[in-house]
């Protein structure tokens, strides 16, 4: 048993939030559970990622899939997760106290990844970790220093690109930018 097991043990059994009651599975995240220069964080599973027990496995994870593969962005780079870890009813936005419960299962997941850039998917992600007054389409595409430790870049959730093609371009050019800040931090890499 290692650390990291013992979370997704303590994790599945969690019952902080009402969002355990119907719930089919706890979805930890996507990726492999060791140091990984960038944190995607996005709002909660969707209907698939309850079913499978993975992050991102529906139409927004193959949206963000195609994307990272077209920024050479590899999966040893990178681990997916979710603000809440249960599926709010009828895909609803996390209550603050859901989100609230969660934060420390996600102080974890910073603490076991490290990450050097975290990626906001979306405003309940964006609220969750810069402020929760924060509007996604004010501060989208903008890089946020974390205290000299972590730069956070805010973008619009796949989902919502799925929803509204206009917003398209602009999540596009924020990979981009992603993608520039993690040949800046690791030189060599392609």
């Amino acid at each position: 048993m290692n650390k990291w097991d013992d979370f997704v043990r303590a994790c599945s059994s969690c019952n902080k939030c009402g969002l355990h009651q119907n719930r089919k599975n706890v979805v930890i995240g996507r990726g492999i559970s060791k140091p990984a220069p960038i944190l995607f964080v996005g709002e909660g599973p969707g209907e698939q990622e309850d079913i499978q027990g993975q992050a991102f496995v529906g139409r927004a994870g193959k949206l963000l899939d195609l994307l990272l593969d077209a920024m050479e962005i590899k999966p040893e780079d990178y681990y997916i997760t979710n603000v809440v870890k249960c599926r709010p009813p009828d895909n609803r936005i996390p209550t603050r106290d859901e989100v609230e419960a969660c934060m420390p299962w996600l102080r974890y997941q910073f603490s076991a990844i490290k990450p050097s850039i975290v990626v906001c998917l979306g405003s309940t992600a964006a609220k969750a970790l810069i402020d929760n007054d924060v509007k996604i389409t004010k501060i989208r595409g903008n890089w946020i220093d974390k205290q000299g430790k972590i730069l956070i870049m805010p973008t619009y959730h796949p989902a919502a690109v799925l929803r509204d093609s206009r917003k398209r371009a602009d999540f596009y050019l924020d990979f981009k930018k992603i993608r520039e800040k993690l040949l800046q931090m690791a030189p060599g890499k392609n």
